[in-house]
């Protein structure tokens, strides 16, 4: 039987963020791409304030010193309501991800059109495109709707290309994928974007969150930390496990892009000798 060591926590990460400070962060992308972001009065002694993750902020915090870069996700969201469950775990998710040193981008999909063959050029088909060639990976968070992913969702999957000349806006990122239901527990949206992911190799990490009766777990828009925040819980301790595993698996899979870009069938064989 193989021996599984587990890892040596070292305290100084234990509740350290790696967050861009404001002094450093691009004022319009901060204002377009990260309505996550909340007063410094209440994200440094929120929920995700004082989780406890040593093991992958050391990670990050010497995979950012060693690169100098930091990992850029994508994250998406399945709904265009104004209250959205999605789009609220959208940003928690967002929230853990900044404090491990992640450039977050969350792309709004209200004014993407319907997918056709001639609205290439519209503007929100141009920036989705253009985010998700600029990531190392996606978070993907869908609603559940008549048992599956919703049409809002899939939309913004049909209009990213799986190759665009010689660059393929997908392949090799890492994905992290949440959803949210209104009754009971069901993961068959999470395993249709499993599938999608697949469709536009990608890397789905192992692990997934399904958030049931999505509309009792969320606090009121007046409440503490900001309002509309997950509460305490077995979900919200799985949603946590989901956005570090991605971070490790990212920084593991990152420096390999081309590696698994290098497919037989696409290459012009070596000549013999």
């Amino acid at each position: 039987m193989r021996a599984v060591m587990k890892p040596q926590r070292q305290a100084q990460y234990a509740y350290q963020s790696l967050s861009i400070p404001p002094s450093l962060d691009d004022p319009a992308i901060r204002s377009r791409y990260r309505p996550f972001l909340l007063p410094g009065s209440i994200s440094e002694q929120d929920w995700v304030g004082r989780l406890e993750l040593a093991t992958v902020t050391e990670m990050a915090h010497n995979d950012l010193k060693r690169t100098g870069e930091r990992i850029k996700v994508l994250v998406l969201y399945g709904s265009l309501r104004s209250r959205s469950y999605s789009k609220l775990l959208a940003f928690e998710i967002s929230r853990i991800l900044w404090r491990l040193g992640c450039d977050v981008r969350v792309y709004d999909p209200r004014g993407l059109p319907v997918k056709d063959d001639e609205q290439h050029n519209h503007p929100k088909v141009v920036e989705l495109r253009e985010l998700s060639r600029w990531s190392d990976g996606h978070f993907w968070v869908s609603p559940e709707q008549h048992g599956n992913l919703t049409a809002v969702f899939k939309n913004q999957i049909d209009w990213i290309p799986l190759s665009t000349g010689s660059v393929r806006p997908t392949q090799g990122r890492t994905l992290g994928l949440a959803m949210v239901s209104g009754g009971s527990q069901s993961f068959n949206t999470v395993n249709s974007l499993r599938v999608l992911g697949r469709w536009m190799r990608m890397f789905a990490i192992p692990n997934q969150s399904s958030i049931p009766r999505a509309y009792t777990l969320f606090t009121d828009e007046d409440a503490e930390e900001g309002g509309s925040r997950l509460m305490p819980g077995g979900n919200r301790d799985r949603l946590v496990d989901c956005a570090e595993e991605f971070v490790k698996y990212t920084i593991i899979m990152r420096p390999h892009f081309a590696l698994f870009g290098d497919r037989f069938s696409e290459r012009e064989p070596l000549p013999k000798d």
